[in-house]
């Protein structure tokens, strides 16, 4: 609910500070949409670099040493293999074109369902699920030589 009042304050800024740069190409209403939306991403982009952030400190620690005296097993090898995966992950992720980074981060991340995706980012639910469908496959393309050459060694 937080968020939501958050994100809805700062739509209201910027559509006051920018309202003279509205150019009628649209109506009011679209234009206004537009921006909630914009901001609405922006707050996600934002909520998944945290999250990124924090899932990588989950598996380092905040000070960059492996995390000390967990219930499960935490073998400094494990615990940097580990993260290296991860930033492999993620770099595979960004990329990604644009519009098959922020439907999968929007779905996979921050466990959007598709309809509600599709409605933030005013497309089809077959766009999504099409957008998705080449996320995977690109993501699969670029980790294959990475997860290949783990196999070997």
């Amino acid at each position: 609910m937080q968020d939501a009042e958050d994100i809805c304050q700062e739509a209201f800024i910027e559509i006051f500070r920018s309202i003279s740069k509205f150019r009628g190409d649209a109506k009011l209403s679209t234009w206004i949409y537009r921006v909630a939306v914009t901001k609405s991403l922006d707050h996600l982009k934002a909520k998944k670099r945290k999250k990124r952030i924090s899932f990588l400190q989950s598996l380092i620690g905040a000070d960059n040493k492996p995390i000390e005296g967990k219930d499960e097993f935490n073998h400094p090898g494990v615990t940097l293999e580990n993260k290296e995966r991860t930033k492999v992950l993620y770099a595979a992720i960004d990329r990604l074109p644009d519009n098959q980074r922020i439907v999968y981060t929007l779905t996979k991340i921050e466990d959007m369902p598709y309809k509600k995706v599709a409605d933030v980012l005013e497309i089809t639910l077959s766009s999504v699920e099409s957008l998705m469908f080449r996320a995977k496959k690109n993501l699969q393309k670029n980790l294959r030589a990475y997860y290949e050459k783990e196999m070997i060694n």
